[in-house]
């Protein structure tokens, strides 16, 4: 019995406090993707991407991942995305063939990449399945709960998204959450429609 205002400010407040400071860093086995957010434009063909926000997905198997807005998906952004959220010792870098990612391996990481062009989804142990999962839980949560997202606010959905997503198997969820949004500071309304 709360208007939609209300019930809007009280889920971004709750978003904010799942936001994670200072994570600990990725390592092992990385998988690493972008995905493009955004509607769809009239007139537009389905490669239009002027609309779209670039979001970059860095998952560890079996662990953790890392979402972030970025301003492109250019090999400068990419490589400084991953050089954020994976330790120096990473064992195995994993992507898709996009040119920007080439040279993120070294003398300790290996990087390995599966053809997406050529209907490559799986080479042994190489593929981003993991990252790719996590961009349909998000596509599927912004077309079935959110049913829009706005670039200004995308980050704190990411923030949920990310947060569930690094405690799935974590039986006290619920009391997790409850106890970082008695922790967190205060989201006043104005800060959040501030342009």
């Amino acid at each position: 019995d709360v208007t939609y205002k209300t019930a809007w400010h009280m889920a971004h407040r709750i978003r904010e406090a799942m936001a994670e400071t200072n994570p600990p860093l990725l390592n092992g086995k990385i998988e690493v993707d972008e995905t493009y957010i955004g509607g769809k434009v009239r007139g537009k063909g389905r490669g239009y991407r002027g609309n779209k926000t670039v979001v970059a997905g860095v998952v560890q198997r079996g662990g953790q991942i890392r979402l972030q807005v970025i301003p492109g998906a250019d090999r400068e952004t990419l490589h400084a995305v991953i050089k954020k959220h994976a330790s120096d010792d990473t064992a195995v870098i994993f992507t898709d063939e996009w040119p920007a990612y080439k040279g993120i391996g070294d003398a300790n990481t290996k990087h390995e990449t599966v053809n997406h062009r050529l209907e490559e989804w799986v080479r042994g142990d190489a593929h981003t399945q993991t990252v790719e999962n996590v961009w349909s839980l998000l596509k599927r949560a912004i077309i079935g709960s959110y049913h829009q997202v706005s670039a200004k606010h995308l980050d704190r959905y990411l923030e949920e998204l990310e947060w569930r997503f690094n405690n799935r198997d974590n039986p006290h969820l619920f009391r997790e959450t409850m106890r970082k949004l008695m922790k967190s500071g205060n989201l006043e309304y104005r800060e959040l429609t501030a342009s």
